[in-house]
């Protein structure tokens, strides 16, 4: 008998691995914050032991979602500026307040994204925005995994008066948190239309120096195309590959307004696709064409975008988000089925962020797991596993969420937030937001 940290045992396990598996009346064995167990509860139950025994009944385990796309601080401006569109919300309501954030500022608005995320099962999540460093902060304090980087823009930020300042903080947060294991790294220029040339190529050699990934607002919506074209000669995508931004260590956001020839670019490079359906919807961006780039090879992710424009962080809705605009958008029902969706909210998102060993549960893999309730309703009677968590399920049914091994939240408590603070502070923080916006008009 070998000893190990934690064992777990539920009745059913979806574990996204290979053969996508799944195990009824099954258990998992952690050590190390590493998964060096599944399989059957008794076959579990006869190998290893330990002191801690989590006796999930009822329960259906599953790898922690990974929200490969969004803004984390931007929950401070969740519901500032509804029902605009894109480049209207972004240069007249959302830029302006965002000028005048400070890293307790964005340290505040980043925990509140880890709580919400935490609370409806995303364990991983790829983030850019504005002081990152404040966000690190926030999710080294919450537990949660990230892949964040320095929104880079030609014009000031608060965290830079230039981007050459600007490039120079990515080198140190690079030093500063390569440490940590929960947080990584990456380069990501804001757009095209916020870069120039010479910065995009920087970028790009500043991550192939440092060896991280790059992440980039691409393709969003024909107005950002028109505006390319006008500014450089040439569509976003064949910009930013004539610059060498293109390969498998580039994520791009949305993807929305692409070509079948640049669709086929993205599949001979590598390079992978944050789609973020919600968003786009609401901003009324378009419909991107995911069944043509899954059917050429393109890795293709699932993300909410950040909480101003979706307006929540819930990795669950946005699958079933997913899967509808497909089959309405071709009128086919076949399309972005159950299994197609989930894979691209757990491996596909792995394989964006650039790490083997997070979404699927799989012996010598992290131990990112969450469990659903499913004596919920809504998830009644269980026919299919897959079917119910991306038609089903809205979030509400997780009551636990784990990230290398360590429980994060079980059955409504937090277990390293100060949730009561952070609702008081984020009732403070709502007064200065529209404090900014009254000053503006």
């Amino acid at each position: 008998m070998q000893s190990c940290d934690t064992l777990l045992f539920a009745e059913i396990i979806v574990t996204q691995d290979e053969s996508r598996s799944i195990i009824h009346n099954g258990g998992v064995a952690v050590s190390q914050g590493r998964i060096v167990c599944i399989d059957t509860a008794d076959a579990v139950r006869s190998q290893y032991a330990s002191k801690n025994v989590m006796e999930l009944k009822n329960s259906l385990l599953m790898p922690g979602l990974i929200n490969s796309h969004t803004h984390a601080a931007m929950t401070l401006l969740r519901g500032v500026a509804d029902d605009l569109p894109l480049m209207d919300w972004l240069n007249n309501h959302i830029f302006p307040v965002e000028q005048n954030l400070t890293a307790e500022k964005v340290e505040l608005g980043a925990l509140l994204a880890c709580a919400e995320m935490t609370r409806y099962g995303t364990t991983s999540f790829c983030d850019m925005y504005l002081i990152e460093d404040a966000t690190y902060k926030a999710v080294d304090q919450s537990g949660l995994r990230v892949l964040g980087g320095e929104g880079l823009f030609v014009f000031p930020s608060p965290a830079y008066p230039d981007f050459t300042t600007g490039i120079k903080l990515v080198r140190d947060m690079d030093a500063k948190w390569r440490s940590k294991p929960l947080i990584r790294q990456a380069v990501m220029p804001h757009a095209v239309y916020t870069t120039t040339p010479e910065i995009l190529t920087t970028c790009r050699e500043v991550a192939e120096e440092l060896d991280l990934p790059i992440h980039i607002h691409l393709a969003e919506t024909p107005a950002e195309t028109k505006a390319c074209i006008d500014s450089f000669g040439k569509r976003p995508v064949e910009y930013v590959h004539s610059l060498g931004l293109l390969s498998n260590r580039t994520t791009i956001a949305h993807a929305v307004d692409l070509t079948d020839d640049e669709i086929s670019l993205l599949a001979e490079t590598g390079t992978s696709v944050a789609h973020n359906p919600e968003s786009n919807m609401k901003l009324a961006s378009g419909i991107a064409s995911i069944e043509k780039m899954l059917a050429k090879g393109v890795n293709v992710s699932l993300g909410t975008d950040g909480a101003a424009s979706n307006n929540a962080l819930n990795m669950f809705t946005e699958m079933a988000s997913c899967a509808f605009l497909q089959k309405v958008q071709l009128l086919d029902p076949t399309a972005a089925t159950a299994q197609t969706v989930l894979d691209m909210a757990t491996r596909n998102g792995a394989r964006s962020m650039g790490q083997t060993d997070i979404g699927s549960l799989a012996v010598g893999n992290q131990a990112d797991i969450i469990a659903i309730d499913l004596t919920q309703p809504n998830l009644l009677p269980m026919h299919n596993p897959v079917s119910h968590l991306v038609y089903a399920s809205n979030g509400a049914e997780v009551h636990m969420s784990m990230v290398a091994g360590e429980v994060l939240y079980q059955d409504g408590k937090y277990l390293k937030i100060d949730y009561p603070a952070l609702i008081d502070a984020a009732k403070d923080v709502a007064k200065w937001v529209q404090k900014k916006i009254q000053k503006r008009s």
